[in-house]
């Protein structure tokens, strides 16, 4: 096993290729003297040649290695960088003919997937914005709805509010019990325009990024989901203020799902929130306490996963998703950025 795992090394692989190198002129050498035709007057120092020679070839042969290796590692990072939603990483040029074209390669097929990804980003954006547009229209609809059921129930309660206090000194000055149960009509009455008026205030309360950004909506709804279900909240949040409409609502709705996710599922006591925006990617982070769950739940996916993992990959990004039964759970978002005259290039 040992020796399988040093074969499949590209490094320890060309040590043991120089080791072998050596001792076959090792072997040589001894072949020679035993033949005479290497003669050699004192044994001691054909023992120190062939050390010599071993150890000469070890010391080539690392060098080699680590000269070798050093070429592959940034390669190694930087695609690791890539699968991480970093898609701004390059290899720098480099003399050495036998890892120039990779190196270029690697970079053309950057450059490609980036492009791809930006038109990803685009086209989920307008999609976003397409159906926002469409359901500003349901909320017209909707808020028209609304002005109806106003006019029919607490303009009619208020309406008749008015006539029974209007009545209520005639009353009172003929019937002081009937007056008394005028009184109470009209405390039963203002009680139920008042129930109305709040559900009808709750219905036509805007979203709460209208008019906001990504972080003063975050500042005023994350306190106060966290107090409404008996969560700490601890929020983290580093934003530029330069992100298109359709990522901050986006990211807006992908917090909402997964805070919802922790009340309804994890039974945690601890929620941290962090959101930082970097110069090519944005990062979102939610952790919890909870009690976490298992690998085959996660592959499974629940319907709230699969939403956040939908917005994320509209946007071009993805989700990545932390969890052990009884260590709670992280969900961490990357969304690329794309530069703005790159933008304007590839429009």
């Amino acid at each position: 096993m040992i020796v399988q795992r040093i074969l499949k090394n590209t490094k320890w692989e060309l040590l043991l290729f120089f080791l072998l190198t050596g001792s076959l002129a090792a072997i040589t050498l001894y072949i020679g003297t035993i033949t005479g035709v290497i003669v050699v007057h004192d044994s001691r120092v054909w023992i120190y040649d062939v050390a010599g020679v071993v150890v000469l070839t070890l010391i080539i042969g690392y060098v080699a290695g680590r000269r070798i290796q050093g070429r592959i590692d940034p390669m190694h990072l930087n695609m690791l960088q890539v699968a991480k939603g970093n898609l701004s990483v390059r290899m720098p040029e480099t003399v050495d003919q036998t890892f120039a074209g990779v190196y270029q390669e690697f970079n053309n097929m950057t450059d490609a997937v980036e492009k791809k990804m930006q038109l990803l980003q685009q086209l989920g954006e307008k999609e976003v914005m397409e159906k926002e547009q469409a359901a500003e229209k349901a909320v017209l609809e909707e808020r028209r709805r609304l002005a109806r059921d106003l006019h029919d129930t607490v303009s009619q309660q208020l309406f008749a509010i008015h006539m029974a206090a209007s009545s209520l000194p005639k009353v009172l000055e003929n019937n002081e019990e009937q007056a008394h149960l005028v009184m109470d009509q009209l405390i039963l009455m203002s009680n139920t325009a008042q129930k109305q008026m709040r559900a009808l205030i709750a219905q036509l309360r805007p979203m709460e990024l209208v008019g906001k950004t990504l972080a003063e909506a975050l500042d005023q709804w994350f306190p106060d989901y966290c107090r409404q279900n008996g969560l700490k909240g601890i929020k983290d949040m580093d934003l530029h203020g330069d992100m298109s409409e359709a990522k901050e609502h986006q990211l807006f709705l992908i917090v909402q799902e997964a805070m919802a996710n922790i009340v309804k599922h994890a039974g945690a006591k601890l929620v941290s929130l962090s959101l930082r925006e970097g110069p090519r990617q944005v990062v979102l982070s939610i952790s919890d306490d909870g009690q976490g769950f298992s690998s085959t739940y996660q592959k499974q996916g629940s319907y709230g996963l699969t939403t956040m993992r939908e917005r994320a990959e509209k946007l071009g990004g993805h989700v990545e998703i932390i969890s052990k039964p009884g260590a709670g759970t992280t969900i961490r978002v990357h969304i690329p950025k794309f530069e703005d005259s790159k933008r304007g290039e590839q429009e």
